[in-house]
């Protein structure tokens, strides 16, 4: 389903009327106008303003607000208000309030305090919503519904227990065969009756990681069953072109966003990089093809800062021209709307001191200036709708995730996280533009398929990795991957034997990570974090051998035909290089040659995109000695293109008469 049906982009943010006098929203919508606003989220946290009590509805400021909006052109997406129940809820209905792995209970005065598993809530999340959905579910404002906001709660409660008890039946059947999966044989925890299982709570030593996982996995489909309840609900009372989508958080760990995306009619993504981040941008890359990859379609960008957010310990702002460059970076790699939070920044609650687009300077504030100048040129890109393939694909999972995070781990400075983005950066700098993709997924479209770390891996995923070779493809695999089942049971000889063979490796004796600021010596680059000591076949060809040390002699870089094995983490620059290489045996190369460090090259929709991340000037080579013009500035380009600090160009080619290419 199309976020914008004439391939214009959407641009605006959260906006909270509710927390101001009415007199301010003319001032809003006025200025809303002047920036190029075409969307702005409203209600999000609007659950005790409309239903100040039990039963009550107070729509009236609602029904001012959107139709002053309507008239002023501007589309809403409205959200549903269930992530942050009034008080009343929590008190007049306790079991709503999540409890911790202590039992403690989580008290109003945030948001986000609901269990997922309380009927009560439920009951009153759906009545709201569904009154909602019947009120404005044919309102001509009506752009797209926004359900929740940044699911994330996790509940160790009584009637999460329960759910959690019911969750296990549906998967397991029996009580033999949940025994069977979590290990319980394993220091006395068989289970005799459905009534023993309860939730992850605190406990004396290190807990069941089988039984850790399978409650990560339960939490994520608990919250997927509020999400679909409420969706499907202002479905039925909007015409069926209204898309439904709910914001994710960046690589949170909380949520299989391959599941929920299947849910969603756009993917949506709240996105923050750190600006004192020297990789902020390759982060906010990331984050955009992870969402990409989600959607197969159209995605998002829900929320990000105009600013400086108020949760780092130190909230730097962005430099000016950092904002437009990471909203244009989102838009080349496929974004169909550029939203924030939030449009105008509160002066009261918990975040009074994170910026929004209309900041506490006002209209003659920096932000606001270069939120109209980014609206502006938002509104020159008619490239909604347009998709890039991408040549190489990084696979990433949250069950391998949610495995691999647990206490007893071989290195806890392993994070699943913090390879993923290693490996990410390393494409990143090679100029490589990637997908992400399931391991299950169909692979057949990608000539390259990386694997960062996958410690779990299910025989369906193994058998696609070992088919993709097969058909031709070039697999590039990182260490500590496939080590355990669906169940998180290690696999026979340390490593799946389907992949031993198809990387070449003979046995798996020992893994050896490494400590902070240890390395080890692999020819031509150091390895990092961890290392591996396992012995080749001799149809396996060693790339790189460690140097010196226990492992001295032994493969730190395998392959065998189009199959590469790393057991290490190379240093940032030979990673690059060497994914690089391998991309190019394969056919891969970079959108444009001969790009300077830190300018990343993009093509969408037939244009392409220049992105400078860097503070100097820098001049990037053209092809062909083509003519091309900046459709954001209407300046002409033949042979190079100078960009400044931050700067960006959007580069469409001239025809050059009847016969030109």
């Amino acid at each position: 389903m199309s976020v914008s049906t004439d391939g214009r982009l959407l641009f605006g943010g959260d906006y909270n009327p509710e927390q101001w006098p009415e007199e301010v929203w003319a001032e809003d919508v006025a200025l809303m106008k002047e920036a190029g606003v075409t969307t702005v989220t409203v209600g999000v946290f609007a659950w005790a303003k409309l239903e100040p009590r039990p039963g009550a509805r107070d729509f009236g400021w609602l029904d001012r607000l959107m139709d002053l909006l309507h008239t002023h052109g501007i589309g809403v997406v409205l959200a549903t208000p269930t992530a942050s129940p009034p008080p009343w809820l929590g008190r007049l209905h306790p079991e709503t309030l999540p409890r911790d792995e202590d039992g403690h209970i989580i008290w109003w005065g945030s948001r986000q305090q609901f269990s997922h598993s309380s009927s009560a809530y439920r009951r009153y999340a759906a009545a709201i919503t569904e009154d909602l959905a019947i009120r404005y579910g044919h309102h001509p404002a009506l752009r797209m519904w926004h359900i929740n906001n940044e699911y994330c709660t996790s509940d160790h409660g009584d009637e999460a227990a329960r759910a959690f008890r019911d969750w296990l039946r549906a998967k397991y059947r029996t009580l033999d065969a949940l025994n069977e999966a979590w290990g319980t044989a394993f220091w006395s925890q068989h289970l005799d009756t459905w009534a023993d299982v309860i939730p992850p709570r605190r406990a004396q030593y290190t807990r069941n990681p089988a039984q850790l996982l399978d409650f990560r996995r339960f939490t994520s489909d608990a919250l997927m069953e509020c999400y679909v309840a409420e969706r499907d609900l202002v479905r039925r009372h909007s015409p069926a072109h209204v898309p439904v989508t709910s914001n994710f958080m960046p690589l949170w760990v909380g949520q299989d966003g391959w599941a929920w995306a299947e849910q969603e009619d756009v993917v949506s993504v709240d996105v923050y990089p750190d600006p004192r981040d020297p990789l902020g941008g390759q982060y906010n890359a990331m984050i955009a093809d992870m969402t990409r990859g989600q959607a197969r379609g159209p995605w998002m960008v829900m929320e990000q800062a105009a600013g400086p957010v108020n949760w780092r310990e130190v909230n730097h702002p962005k430099p000016p021209g950092l904002n437009r460059l990471w909203s244009l970076q989102a838009v080349a790699r496929g974004a169909d709307a550029v939203h924030y939070f939030q449009w105008r920044q509160s002066r009261q609650g918990a975040e009074k001191f994170h910026s929004g687009m209309v900041g506490h300077a006002g209209a003659e504030g920096r932000a606001f200036a270069e939120v109209k100048r980014i609206g502006a040129e938002l509104a020159k890109l008619a490239v909604a709708g347009t998709h890039e393939a991408s040549g190489i694909a990084i696979l990433h999972d949250w069950h391998a995730w949610w495995a691999g995070d647990q206490d007893g781990r071989p290195s806890k400075r392993v994070t699943y996280e913090g390879v993923v983005r290693a490996w990410h950066r390393a494409l990143w700098e090679a100029h490589l533009p990637t997908d992400f993709a399931h391991p299950e997924h169909d692979l057949s479209p990608y000539k390259v398929v990386v694997v960062p770390q996958l410690y779990l891996l299910t025989d369906a995923a193994v058998d696609n990795l070992v088919a993709y070779v097969r058909g031709g493809g070039t697999l590039v695999c990182g260490f500590f991957t496939g080590i355990a089942d669906a169940d998180d049971r290690v696999r026979p000889g340390g490593m799946d034997a389907r992949l031993r063979e198809l990387f070449g490796i003979r046995t798996l004796h020992e893994w050896w990570p490494l400590d902070a600021h240890e390395s080890v010596e692999c020819g031509e680059f150091r390895g990092t974090l961890w290392s591996e000591e396992l012995t080749a076949t001799e149809d396996a060809d060693v790339v790189a051998a460690y140097r010196g040390g226990d492992l001295d002699g032994l493969p730190a870089v395998l392959r065998r035909g189009r199959a590469w094995y790393l057991s290490t983490l190379p240093e940032p620059p030979a990673l690059s290089s060497l994914l690089a290489d391998v991309a190019a045996g394969a056919g891969v190369r970079p959108p444009l040659s001969g790009l300077p460090a830190g300018v990343e090259a993009v093509r969408r929709g037939g244009l392409l995109f220049l992105l400078h991340h860097g503070r100097g000037e820098t001049v990037v080579p053209l092809p062909d000695g083509a003519a091309y013009e900046d459709v954001l500035s209407g300046a002409q380009y033949t042979g190079s293109v100078t960009l400044g600090r931050f700067g960006v160009a959007v580069l469409a080619r001239e025809e050059r008469g009847a016969g030109a290419a």
